[in-house]
């Protein structure tokens, strides 16, 4: 069989894995956010932190509750991180020095996952699981509260109530992320992944040195890192690590998690608004961009542009010959389109227009499917964008589910899209022109400047891969990407639920003959239209400096 054959039916069977998943967790996710009942562990859990979660809150009371249990999560984390030293389970690591403490508590308090630190000689198991691993999954359940809060707006009218985000949070982990995270953990088990709290030991002699591991609970904490689209690996290696991905079965596998969450609550978002129909065009508007790149970065992999690639089948620098030039372009894609940023392969290693491809992913703000919960609610913005140009070219009053888009709601969402194209460009520009930022570049031209690039728009982005070749454990970029992880994720949420609290108080708008029909291929066409020109205009000039260049040079 040959390497081409290979990559599209893994690609076939991945789509018919997510096909059969796709209704039974979408249709148990709306009843999770939909039901009047607590069960009795989640009765424990609200006692414990002081929550009543039949109060029903506005979008303000909503936000103040997603801000203060995130500001908490990054005290926790950074602290247990400076701590490390004097906790049982370090292996004997350090305390983490403060600029990577703040870098690191952020990134996973933001579901980004972002490491400018080799996991496993930094990290030690208590750190790793009451920490990292804790994150992980409340990170997740945060951003599936934000969608479900702005489905509610949609659903609703006259009201400016959204639910309560104590029980989505905790409905979220309890009845969703943990059940499925553990089936998966037993899955990659017996998949080969390891299972253990041992400590550091030596493993063998290579060229004069030994060579040494640690252990970890690394089957769970993979579970729940690609469930959770989160991407934080044990192991620096991430999921190119045996450990953590030990065979073609089990990175399968791990791509189907990454995916079927977000792919999943569109289904859940069209039960809720009571038009599943409505569901089917975000899905399908998902999966057209998904499968045009996965197929895009396909070809740029396989084709073959002199002896060496001819010879090899392809480019397979920096790629797991496990995995194989199909595997690893299916990854790469769904890491990048959702915010997983966990990788199987080097980034850096792929071909110039491959490189820019990943970019071109995040840029397009991880909407295809997206993150748990950020991809639904990005998507959401995005149509509603796409019933606003609508509406300007037939001069109509524009409206989505029955709800008018006025100029409050314009304002909302286009603020929403302008925040992270602003943070990745300034950023990008501001460390390019420094003198010391650009030391930690290890390529010149186009190529280092894609490194750059790549690091502000994953931060930006809450994704968290690594171009690599770029020293980012630096004062400056532990800093200032901390600073882009913030920015990208909460600002944007501040904007997406002031715009769901906007469209809870409207009351609904009957659909006439001169209603866009939004269930209809015709606005699927539209929408993904909108996504990428609105994309292609913001970041053109950037990816022309950065991978077009190196691309059409090679």
């Amino acid at each position: 069989m040959g390497p081409v054959l290979a990559g599209a039916l893994q690609l076939l069977a991945l789509i018919a894995a997510l096909a059969l998943a796709y209704k039974p967790l979408g249709t148990h996710m709306a009843k999770v956010y939909s039901s009047d009942q607590h069960w009795r562990v989640e009765k424990w859990i609200y006692k414990g932190i002081g929550a009543n979660p039949d109060t029903e809150m506005r979008w303000t009371a909503y936000l103040r509750g997603v801000l203060a249990f995130s500001v908490v999560g990054v005290l926790f984390l950074y602290l247990l991180q400076r701590l490390q030293g004097v906790l049982p389970g370090s292996l004997g690591f350090a305390a983490i020095d403060p600029d990577q403490a703040f870098n690191t508590a952020v990134s996973f308090v933001t579901n980004t996952n972002w490491q400018s630190y080799y996991g496993e000689q930094a990290m030690g198991h208590v750190v790793q699981t009451a920490g990292l691993a804790v994150q992980n999954f409340v990170s997740a359940a945060v951003g599936i509260a934000v969608a479900v809060a702005l489905v509610r707006g949609f659903a609703r009218s006259r009201t400016g109530e959204l639910g309560n985000f104590w029980a989505d949070l905790v409905r979220g982990v309890v009845r969703i992320l943990v059940p499925v995270a553990f089936v998966a953990a037993i899955v990659l088990v017996t998949c080969g992944a390891i299972q253990n709290f041992s400590g550091i030991h030596e493993v063998g002699q290579f060229m004069g040195g030994s060579q040494q591991w640690n252990g970890g609970a690394v089957a769970s904490t993979e579970a729940i890192k690609e469930l959770g689209t989160n991407g934080g690996g044990i192991f620096n290696a991430n999921s190119a690590h045996p450990f953590e991905n030990p065979t073609p079965l089990s990175n399968l596998f791990e791509i189907f998690l990454i995916l079927v969450i977000p792919f999943s609550l569109t289904r859940t978002f069209g039960l809720m608004v009571g038009s599943v129909r409505q569901g089917y065009a975000i899905l399908a508007t998902m999966a057209t961009i998904w499968l045009g790149f996965t197929a895009l970065m396909m070809w740029t992999e396989f084709a073959h542009h002199g002896p060496a690639f001819d010879i090899a089948g392809g480019a397979y620098e920096g790629k797991e010959v496990r995995f194989g030039i199909g595997g690893s372009s299916i990854f790469a894609t769904a890491t990048t389109l959702t915010s997983t940023g966990a990788v199987n392969s080097f980034h850096s290693s792929f071909t110039g227009l491959g490189g820019g491809i990943t970019m071109l992913g995040m840029m397009l703000g991880e909407i295809a499917p997206g993150g748990t919960g950020s991809g639904l609610y990005g998507m959401l913005i995005m149509a509603i964008i796409a019933v606003f140009i609508a509406g300007l070219m037939v001069g109509r009053t524009p409206e989505y589910l029955g709800k008018k888009i006025g100029t409050r709601e314009i304002k909302l969402a286009a603020c929403y899209i302008l925040v992270t194209p602003a943070l990745v460009l300034v950023f990008t520009a501001f460390a390019m022109a420094l003198p010391t930022p650009a030391n930690s570049m290890t390529n010149s031209g186009a190529h280092g400047f894609s490194e750059i690039l790549y690091a502000y728009t994953s931060a930006s982005n809450n994704n968290g891969s690594a171009f690599a070749g770029l020293n980012a454990d630096t004062q400056w970029f532990n800093t200032t990407l901390g600073l882009c992880m913030l920015l990208g994720r909460f600002v944007p949420m501040v904007f997406v639920l002031a715009l769901a609290g906007s469209l809870a108080e409207q009351k609904p708008v009957p659909a006439t003959a001169g209603t866009l029909r939004t269930e209809k291929p015709l606005f699927t066409g539209l929408l993904v239209g909108a996504i990428l020109i609105i994309t292609g205009l913001t970041y053109f000039p950037a990816l022309a400096l950065g991978p077009l260049a190196e691309g059409l040079a090679s």
